[in-house]
């Protein structure tokens, strides 16, 4: 028995995405959707592109880490609990050019994002190698809460704080009939719930659940959505602070991070451009010369996952 047996395996491995939640530098709980895969001996796995490495540099200074399995895009589930998990993690150093040690999780992006494929094509490969460039990221669970899910009001229109003033990311969540807030309990680790942001007069009024043991302090709010194949990824992060409002916690905001952009036509060429940047930024700071990526053992991986989709 290991502590992931306390959820139903046949429902975590559906959902497509998880929130995944680390402590930033400056403590601040950061989520961002991610894809994990469950492993036989009870741990999670997850990778992480050179490009968005963030997450993997937070492991190794804060191994303390939060999963949140609440959205079900894609599951073929129309009625399942929210899956919390709370544990630790780890991240090697070790920049992973083919798919050797992760090759389940491989298998299983190809088949769930078709997309993902075309990036191995010949003429996609200068542009996409940074996609391939891997680290991994192994969590052990200490902690498992099945939260039932509450049925989603319809997102409304931005809401005004004080007379015309906008608050901050109010447009972002409007877009959305739910967030995930990220927070820390009372020792500093990372916890998540899927809320409902209600804008007030001095920031966004939330009901957490009462199994979510969240503190005041440093905390975001992350919406995000994909279609069926894990297509048409946008996302956003509200970060904040924070605070008891007398009858609950609300959250002041104070800015908002959109990593994939708005959804602008520049935004493509723009993202492409920042992630080689990345990716040859962590590369050079540890003294490393540019990988090849092992195209070979990917496209082998990748025609398998397309001839069990075909009929």
């Amino acid at each position: 028995m290991t502590v992931l047996d306390a959820a139903p395996h046949e429902v975590l491995d559906a959902y497509r995405t998880c929130e995944f939640a680390t402590l930033g530098p400056d403590g601040t709980p950061l989520v961002w959707p991610a894809a994990a895969a469950r492993r036989a001996d009870g741990t999670l796995l997850l990778t992480t592109s050179l490009a968005f490495a963030q997450k993997a540099l937070n492991v190794r200074r804060d191994g303390r880490v939060a999963l949140l399995f609440s959205d079900l895009t894609g599951s073929g589930l129309t009625d399942a609990p929210h899956i919390f998990v709370g544990g630790r993690a780890e991240c090697p150093d070790a920049v992973l050019t083919g798919p050797q040690g992760a090759e389940d999780y491989w298998r299983m992006l190809f088949e769930r994002q078709p997309h993902s494929r075309a990036y191995l094509s010949r003429p996609m490969r200068r542009l996409m190698d940074w996609y391939y460039l891997r680290l991994l990221i192994t969590v052990t669970p200490e902690q498992v809460i099945l939260r039932p899910a509450a049925p989603l009001p319809v997102p409304q229109a931005p809401a005004t704080a004080d007379g015309d003033a906008v608050l901050t990311g109010a447009g972002e969540l409007a877009r959305y009939p739910s967030a995930v807030l990220a927070a820390r309990d009372a020792a500093g680790a990372p916890v998540l719930a899927r809320v409902q942001p209600k804008p007030t007069a001095s920031g966004y009024a939330l009901l957490v659940p009462s199994d979510c043991a969240a503190t005041p302090g440093p905390a975001s709010l992350l919406v995000h959505r994909h279609d069926e194949r894990l297509n048409h990824m946008r996302n956003a992060l509200v970060r904040g602070r924070l605070t008891d409002g007398g009858t609950g916690l609300v959250l002041v905001p104070d800015r908002v991070v959109q990593p994939m952009g708005s959804g602008r036509p520049s935004d493509a060429l723009r993202l492409l451009r920042r992630t080689q940047e990345s990716t040859d930024r962590y590369l050079e700071r540890r003294g490393l010369p540019r990988p090849g990526v092992q195209w070979n053992e990917f496209r082998a991986l990748a025609a398998a996952a397309r001839q069990r989709q075909r009929p």
